[in-house]
Parts: structure tokens; C-alpha cells; sequence
């Protein structure tokens, strides 16, 4: 009982050898505000991780819609429809090579 009672009163920080318990007691301080301002670093961390995942899910998103825009821009239909709106027909002959020799 008497421990119990001059731990509440909390003998052992003013006696004469506790020099030793208030270094202990500041080592163990120390590293508790250590373990708790890394683990605040750790979640900050997840956070700006989780936010760059989702930039990048957006911007993959953006990617596919704009190659299938691309690709509906690119296809010989797409082209000729602008083309003739801009009075500009089609040739139905295929084109002729031609060839140059150096002589």
C-alpha cells in the first residue's frame, strides 16, 4: 500500500537520486514526441500519395478520351466529309508515282 501511495505522490521524481528517473523520463519523452511527429510525417505522406493516384487516374482518363477523339479526327470518312465541305473532291484514280533518274 505504502508504494502504491508514494507513486501517486510521486516520490521518486524529488528524492535525492532521481537525477537518473528525470533523465529516463525525458529520454522516454523524447522519443515518444519522435515516434509521434514521424508517424504525422508518415500520414502526410499517404495523403499527397493518394492524391497524385487520383491525379493520375484523371489524367489517363483524359488521355484515352482524347486518343479516341484523335482517332475519330484520323479516319478517311472524317477527312473526306471536311474536305468536300471545304469544296475539295476526292480523286477516284489512285495516284500516279513518279519516277526521276539522274543521268
Amino acid at each position: 500500500m505504502n508504494k502504491i501511495i508514494s507513486l501517486l505522490k510521486m516520490d521518486f521524481l524529488i528524492k535525492e537520486d532521481s537525477f537518473k528517473n528525470w533523465r529516463m523520463i525525458f529520454f522516454i519523452s523524447s522519443l515518444a514526441l519522435i515516434m509521434i511527429s514521424s508517424g504525422h510525417l508518415a500520414d502526410d505522406k499517404v495523403f499527397q500519395i493518394s492524391k497524385l493516384n487520383e491525379k493520375i487516374r484523371v489524367l489517363k482518363s483524359e488521355f484515352v478520351d482524347q486518343r479516341a477523339e484523335l482517332m475519330s479526327l484520323k479516319m478517311e470518312t472524317y477527312v473526306t466529309q471536311k474536305l468536300l465541305e471545304r469544296g475539295i473532291i476526292v480523286s477516284k484514280s489512285p495516284p500516279i508515282k513518279l519516277y526521276v533518274t539522274n543521268e
